[in-house]
Parts: structure tokens; C-alpha cells; sequence
């Protein structure tokens, strides 16, 4: 264990060198983010009437943001470009000649990425989330002049008592919700008694006010219409509202992503999604693992540097894909909301330490070979 963690002369030189081609990598990425972005948004600016300064102030606070976006893919790239340069200078082949093995870059790179990883955690959830927020606050009051309150939730279900309502769409700021149903359960058999429908619900602190109802008792089938129906259901919108306003971007700490999770499950509403969004944002972080795996990886196939470099390119966009994927599987509920969030690093994970171990263990690769039956081991 001290050997592993001891830091010589070597893992200071590759330390310093990764640093040099991240942080080169991380400016020239986020100038191509910011400028993408700018000649995407310019027009809504000069609409909006906002100024320089302003538009400034926009894109400081939105820095943090794309740091931790775009930060998996620069390390990847860092690596990909300094085990290049280090094989082109020879270093490599010095280095297994006096006996340092794939092995060795394999141990030094995790434990590197892991200490990276710990701190774009913490640097996601401290600082760019806050200002993600503020960018988005700037976005939609002074550019789409839309206030963060004017929020309409589609598709929203919870439960209350015996009570299990569903809206086609709400909106909290108007204590207004529209397209109801809900369906009542007697408490003791949780035998379904009576299913309501209404064209909208006014909100307050003392229930749901259902105007336009159609009630259908499950007992006898016998429908009946009313103009109005009051419901003693007391949850409000207002949770919901924070939910939905920072749901689309993830743009809530942990722990207060995690307070809210509680108070919306304690009221019986469907938070897959939310527990997907939570999950994903250990699994981002720690998405650098996996790229430092697949970048020694590449490096077992082919030492041409811009060879490596246009595959760990595809690689990345394979890689956001199946993350996409992934938690939107989570966040509709076809995958569980951990294994959602952690499908992409897992798969490229497996990959990459597969073809490792292939290139490190020769033991392994004999094994892998007997067992396809490509080259049978000795035997007594």
C-alpha cells in the first residue's frame, strides 16, 4: 500500500506533464464551447437589449458549467495526447525497458483520476451548480423574459391519503391544475371505490376545488356528473414547482436534490427520474476513471497519437450516448435510477479493463484463448 501510494520522480513528471495537456486542452475546449454558444444565442441577446457587460456576466457565471461538462473529454485527451508525445520521444520504450510496466500507468492514472474525480465532484455541486443556476435565471427573465415562477408541470401524479391524483398539466404559480383524475381506496382493504375526472382544480391550503366532474363509484357503476367536487387533498404545487424548475439541467446541489426527493416520495409522487438525476451526478464525476481505462486502452492498440485521438473523439460520443440512454432509461423507469446513471460507465469500463487485462495478463489472454478453444492450454 505504501508503494502504491508513493509519489517519486516519475508520477511527478507524469503529473506535471497531464496537467500541461489538460489544462491546454480545457481552455482551447471551453473557447470552442463559448463561441458555439455565443453565435447560438447572439440574436436572442441583441432582441433582449442586453449589453456586454451583461453578456459577459452570462457566460462568467456559465463557465463553472461547462468546466464540469467538458471536463471527462478533455481528460481523455490529455492522456491520449501525453502517452502520444511520450511514445514519440521514446519515453516509453525507455520506461519498459527499465522495467515499468502497462500495469504501472494503469494503477498511476485511476488513483490520478480518482483525486480528480473527488474534485470535480465537489466543484460541481460548490460552484457550477450555482452558477448554472444564475445562468439560467439571466436566460429566461432578461433574455426570454419568462419569470422562473411561470412554471407548467406536465404529467404530474402523487398521493394523498386514499387519494391518487393525476393532472395533465399544473401550474403552481396559478394554484391551477387541469385534465384530473384520481381514484380513491378505502383505507382498511385498499379496494379502489370511486374513479374522478374533472376538466380542472383550483389549489388552496384546504384541498382541490374540481369543477366539471364526472364521478364513477366502482362498486354499483353508477356515474354521476357534478358541477363542482371538494376534495380534502392538501398537497400543494409548490414542490413540485421547485422540482420541475431545475429538473431539466440538474441545477440543484445534492443535498438539497436529496431533501427534495424525500418531501415529494413522503407525499407519494413518482421520483424515479429525480433519483436518476441524483445517481448521474456521482456517475459524471466519476466518469474520469473510465477515461483514463479507455485511454491506456487505446494506447494497447496503436501508438499513433492522432490515431488515438480521433478514436478517443469517437469514443467520447459513444460514451454520451450511452449515458443518454441510460438515464433516460432510469428516469422513465425501464432501468433502476442507479443503474441508469451508471450504465455508460460501466459498459466502457468493462471494455477497456477486458482489453487491459488482455495486453498485461498473459495468463489472462491464455485463458480467454482455451476458453474460445483458439489455443488450448497444456495439460498434464
Amino acid at each position: 500500500m505504501i508503494g502504491f501510494l508513493r509519489f517519486g520522480t516519475l508520477e511527478r513528471y507524469c503529473t506535471r506533464l497531464n496537467l500541461f495537456f489538460l489544462f491546454a486542452s480545457l481552455t482551447v475546449g471551453t473557447c470552442i464551447y463559448l463561441l458555439a454558444d455565443l453565435f447560438d444565442r447572439l440574436d436572442d441577446f441583441m432582441e433582449a437589449g442586453l449589453g456586454v457587460f451583461e453578456i459577459l456576466y452570462y457566460y462568467g457565471v456559465k463557465v463553472p458549467l461547462i468546466f464540469t461538462q467538458i471536463i471527462p473529454a478533455v481528460f481523455l485527451l490529455a492522456i491520449v495526447i501525453q502517452m502520444g508525445v511520450m511514445n514519440r520521444s521514446r519515453e516509453i520504450v525507455a520506461l519498459r525497458a527499465g522495467g515499468v510496466s502497462l500495469n504501472w500507468f494503469v494503477r498511476f492514472f485511476v488513483f490520478y483520476a480518482l483525486i480528480w474525480s473527488c474534485g470535480q465532484f465537489l466543484f460541481s455541486q460548490y460552484v457550477a451548480v450555482y452558477g448554472a443556476q444564475e445562468a439560467s435565471r439571466i436566460w429566461k427573465e432578461d433574455v426570454r423574459k419568462t419569470q422562473l415562477d411561470e412554471v407548467k408541470i406536465k404529467n404530474l401524479w402523487f398521493s394523498d391519503g386514499p387519494y391518487i391524483v393525476q393532472a395533465e398539466e399544473a401550474f403552481p404559480s396559478r394554484s391551477r391544475a387541469t385534465g384530473i383524475t384520481v381514484y380513491e381506496f378505502e383505507m382498511d382493504s385498499q379496494r379502489m371505490i370511486r374513479i374522478i375526472k374533472a376538466e380542472k382544480a383550483l389549489v388552496d391550503e384546504n384541498g382541490w376545488g374540481l369543477l366539471g366532474v364526472r364521478e364513477m363509484d366502482t362498486r354499483s357503476f353508477e356515474n354521476i356528473e357534478r358541477l363542482s367536487l371538494f376534495l380534502p387533498v392538501r398537497q400543494n404545487l409548490q414542490a413540485f414547482r421547485a422540482a420541475e424548475a431545475n429538473r431539466e439541467q440538474g441545477l440543484m446541489p445534492l443535498w438539497e436534490l436529496s431533501e427534495l426527493i424525500k418531501r415529494l416520495e413522503a407525499s407519494g409522487s413518482n421520483v424515479e427520474d429525480l433519483r436518476t438525476v441524483w445517481h448521474s451526478k456521482w456517475a459524471y464525476s466519476f466518469t474520469l476513471v473510465v477515461m483514463a481505462l479507455m485511454g491506456l486502452a487505446l494506447l494497447s492498440f496503436s501508438e499513433n497519437m492522432y490515431a488515438n485521438v480521433g478514436l478517443a473523439l469517437a469514443l467520447i460520443f459513444v460514451h454520451y450516448g450511452l449515458y443518454v440512454v441510460g438515464v433516460s432509461a432510469g428516469q422513465k423507469g425501464i432501468l433502476p435510477p442507479f443503474v441508469g446513471a451508471w450504465f455508460a460507465n460501466v459498459v466502457m469500463a468493462a471494455l477497456a479493463s477486458l482489453r487491459l487485462l488482455w495486453v498485461g495478463n498473459p495468463r489472462f489472454e491464455a485463458w480467454i484463448k482455451d476458453w474460445l478453444g483458439i489455443l488450448p492450454l497444456r495439460r498434464a
